[in-house]
């Protein structure tokens, strides 16, 4: 027995078309997603980030609000993503000179008929390429890894977190 494209991935029709998910019949809930990543960097690449002294400026505070801003704009970016009316969202990044990393944390919500995931993921993604644009005159070699959801909440699937 053959199976169509529709049988697995909600982005294709029954022919293998690729299309916008309906959500007209789903409930409106509570929906929150967390992302994460990180970007490793040379340890005086990371005391620049630190110090506040990079040539563009606070490298982590102009990374907050590009990853936030960036986390509005997902429809924009990703094809087949619903537009979505935000209620939050949370950046955050935490330092790690034994690694020489910046760790990037996103937190979406909105009230709506689809998830968030994708919202949350963009935000990182963008947080850390912000973070690459602000740094690479010193720094070329960085390397952004490990960008994943963390956890998923509401819905009809209700909650879910990544075995971490």
């Amino acid at each position: 027995m053959s199976t169509s494209p529709s049988d697995h991935l909600t982005h294709f029709d029954s022919t293998g078309q690729a299309h916008m998910v309906d959500v007209t019949a789903k409930t409106e809930t509570h929906r929150i997603a967390v992302a994460a990543g990180t970007i490793r960097m040379k340890p005086e690449t990371l005391q620049l980030v630190l110090s506040g002294t990079a040539k563009k400026g606070d490298v982590l505070g102009i990374a907050r609000i590009a990853a936030i801003m960036a986390s509005k704009r997902t429809s924009d970016l990703i094809p087949l993503c619903h537009p979505l009316a935000l209620t939050r969202v949370a950046v955050d990044f935490e330092t790690d000179a034994a690694t020489s990393s910046v760790h990037c944390r996103a937190q979406v919500e909105t009230v709506g008929k689809t998830g968030v995931e994708m919202e949350a993921l963009t935000a990182v993604q963008v947080g850390l390429l912000t973070i690459y644009d602000m740094c690479k005159a010193v720094d070329r070699g960085m390397v952004m890894t490990n960008v994943r959801v963390l956890e998923k909440h509401g819905g009809k699937s209700g909650g879910w977190s990544a075995e971490l």
